[in-house]
């Protein structure tokens, strides 16, 4: 561990500090390039954009870029850092969003004292973008900011800790049911986690069928219940009428667990209590909720899933994030809305059912062979028909929902 702590160290430091830097996309090496790019000839596309503000996306880099932006209170499974702490997490997530859908991206990180400030902040500095990506910000207040910024940005806003988690935990719960025999609207779900992510994937689950009334919520307290009096507006959405107070009581006889709160805190007992042939999603990083080896030894007929790269299953954000953003971008959509990202799920989903491309498997030397079943339930990181699948999902989503700023898609777009 030591060493790999200094092997990151390293890939951070060397050969320059930090993971991306600008290029330039005109040329700039002669008197006549340099009178194009800035004095006089920059005037013209600044008097046509004073006209038509539209004509940004076709005279500046807005339609292919990207805010990433946090304040710090949420960082990766190690809490309020502050904002400058949270940039080598923001830098990462501007390289994913190069790496696989070849969106730039810029990492900002805001200080503030109220809500109102941060909003405020990115608000004021939205139309530089073609969309906003929150990051790493606790509970509840990303709920509230992502909320306020949505209503304030003619830009997509997206919080991905909520959205991106949810849309893939969606897609691999649909696959990891159908391959169990079961159905999403009978399924009895036992949600570990009441933050931004959990919220997040449950209502995702309930807009792809999952009934509200079989969802059991669990924060540190316990059952979150309806004769509560110590919930957020937002826990409240999932108080369930019922007498049930623990993770055992709760566990007992469901179809699937979704984990997203912390290391080892369910045991083989727990899972033992389960419903035949479940499905377990346990999504704390590093550790999750329950280690795969405990869980398989406890039983021999569940999926499971988890948010490392080291086990099969991986419920991992970057299966989406990017492709919804390349997607909301190239039709200019002003939002990014519930019928994108469902969208996104079932071309998730439905890919995973595909034979896998011979380059996928040379990317992961480790495995023999892959299809789709209880060890592969959600296509690879490094697939390449991601982007184009989602991308064109999302886009004719937003286009078929009325958010697009053009009514249809260029032809042979993102063909494969």
């Amino acid at each position: 561990m030591t060493d790999f702590r200094q092997k990151a160290l390293d890939y951070h430091e060397f050969p320059v500090p930090g993971k991306y830097s600008v290029e330039l996309t005109k040329p700039a090496e002669t008197a006549m390039d340099l009178s194009l790019a800035y004095s006089p000839g920059v005037a013209e596309p600044v008097r046509e954009i004073a006209a038509n503000p539209n004509d940004a996306y076709r005279y500046t880099n807005k339609g292919n870029l990207i805010a990433v932006i946090s304040n710090g209170t949420a960082i990766l499974g190690l809490g309020d850092l502050g904002p400058l702490a949270s940039k080598p997490v923001m830098e990462g997530k501007a390289l994913l969003f190069k790496r696989f859908a070849n969106l730039d991206a810029i990492d900002i990180e805001v200080k503030h004292r109220t809500i109102d400030e941060f909003v405020d902040t990115v608000a004021n500095i939205a139309d530089t973008f073609g969309g906003i990506n929150l990051e790493d910000i606790k509970a509840p207040e990303c709920f509230e900011i992502e909320k306020a910024l949505i209503e304030r940005c003619a830009v997509p806003v997206f919080h991905d800790d909520q959205h991106g988690t949810a849309i893939v935990t969606a897609a691999g719960m649909i696959n990891a049911l159908e391959i169990q025999g079961k159905n999403i609207e009978d399924a009895i779900i036992v949600c570990m986690g009441a933050g931004a992510a959990a919220t997040a994937c449950m209502e995702l689950l309930i807009k792809c069928g999952a009934m509200r009334e079989k969802i059991y919520m669990l924060d540190r307290k316990g059952v979150i219940h309806t004769r509560r009096d110590d919930i957020n507006e937002y826990k409240k959405m999932f108080a369930n009428n019922t007498d049930k107070r623990t993770l055992q009581d709760v566990i007992a006889d469901a179809d699937v667990f979704v984990g997203v709160s912390g290391p080892d805190l369910v045991t083989a007992e727990d899972i033992q209590l389960m419903a035949e042939k479940p499905v377990i999603f346990a999504c704390s990083n590093p550790d999750p909720e329950i280690k795969p080896e405990v869980a398989h030894a406890a039983r021999q007929d569940l999926i499971m899933g988890t948010g490392r790269s080291d086990y099969p299953n991986q419920v991992n954000n970057v299966l989406c994030f990017p492709f919804i953003f390349r997607g909301a971008l190239d039709v200019r959509a002003s939002a990014i809305n519930d019928e994108m990202k469902v969208a996104a799920v079932h071309a998730l989903a439905q890919l995973a059912k595909e034979p896998v491309l011979p380059q996928v498997l040379q990317a992961y030397p480790e495995v023999d062979s892959l299809e789709f079943g209880a060890d592969y339930v959600l296509p690879k990181p490094m697939d390449p028909r991601l982007l184009p699948r989602i991308a064109k999902a999302v886009a004719q989503a937003a286009i078929d929902s009325g958010v697009a700023g053009i009514e249809e898609l260029p032809e042979n777009y993102m063909a494969e």
